[in-house]
């Protein structure tokens, strides 16, 4: 039976797929057997080759160790066998599937807060990617009709493949229920928001708040405190919002 190589990426650093296919594989597998979970295959790289690298030496000191397995998805290292040159993956969800993108969802319904978020915005990105080893790309939801509700298919895999999930949460309007006050945010950035905690870790999820003088009351969305930035002033969100994207962007390492 000839043999069908596939090929294996190690991802020591986050790296998006398009751009990892485009450099030599780390490991060249034939695949023995595929289950929902785990995969077996026979690498075809020599094993003192394989010895030396470092993705092994990380295995033997009990490390997670990611590959990229060319039309099969993200997986870890289970065991391996230099001897028989088998080895054993099991299914994850990598980083490298994401884009690096920043999605951004505005309200309209505020102006003064939507313009003040939107321009820092842009332009801390720019900022960004002076030190970024990858350029990344602001992506804005687009704000249609007042009657459509429904998003499309490429607005939700955007939201569901970007690095970092944005939304303007400022309230544009209150509500009295019971003795209290809630806080409504615009009905659009309510349907992204859903989206996202619904198909994205909650640490990708960033929301922004501008507070105002005519509304007061409780907020709906219950996130952790340093996944939530409420500024009063224009001048203070520019001052905090860029420590806090670099902050959620750590675990990519993109910045030197």
């Amino acid at each position: 039976m000839a043999i069908i190589a596939l090929k294996a990426w190690y991802l020591e650093e986050y790296e998006p797929i398009d751009t990892l296919e485009q450099r030599p594989p780390t490991l060249r597998l034939n695949r023995n057997s595929l289950m929902r979970s785990a995969l077996r295959a026979d690498f075809l790289d020599d094993s003192q080759t394989v010895r030396q690298t470092e993705w092994f030496r990380r295995y033997l000191a009990g490390e997670a160790v990611e590959f990229y397995i060319e039309g099969s998805g993200g997986y870890g290292v289970a065991n391996i066998d230099l001897i028989s040159h088998e080895i054993y993956f099991v299914k994850l969800e990598i980083l490298a599937q994401l884009e690096p993108i920043i999605y951004y969802c505005p309200q309209v319904e505020y102006p003064t807060g939507q313009e003040a978020i939107a321009g820092i915005l842009s332009e801390i990105i720019q900022t960004l990617n002076q030190k970024s080893r990858l350029p990344l790309t602001l992506v804005t939801s687009p704000r249609l009709k007042k009657e459509t509700t429904r998003l499309s298919g490429n607005q939700l895999r955007q939201i569901k493949k970007s690095l970092l999930f944005i939304a303007d949460g400022t309230a544009i309007a209150q509500v009295a229920i019971g003795d209290s006050q809630q806080l409504l945010p615009s009905p659009q950035v309510c349907l992204e928001m859903g989206f996202a905690l619904q198909s994205k870790p909650s640490e990708h999820i960033l929301l922004l708040q501008m507070e105002r003088n005519d509304l007061h009351g409780d907020y709906p969305f219950d996130l952790p405190s340093h996944q939530q930035l409420i500024c009063e002033t224009s001048l203070e969100l520019e001052k905090s919002l860029p420590s806090v994207l670099e902050a959620l962007l750590q675990k990519y390492n993109l910045f030197s």
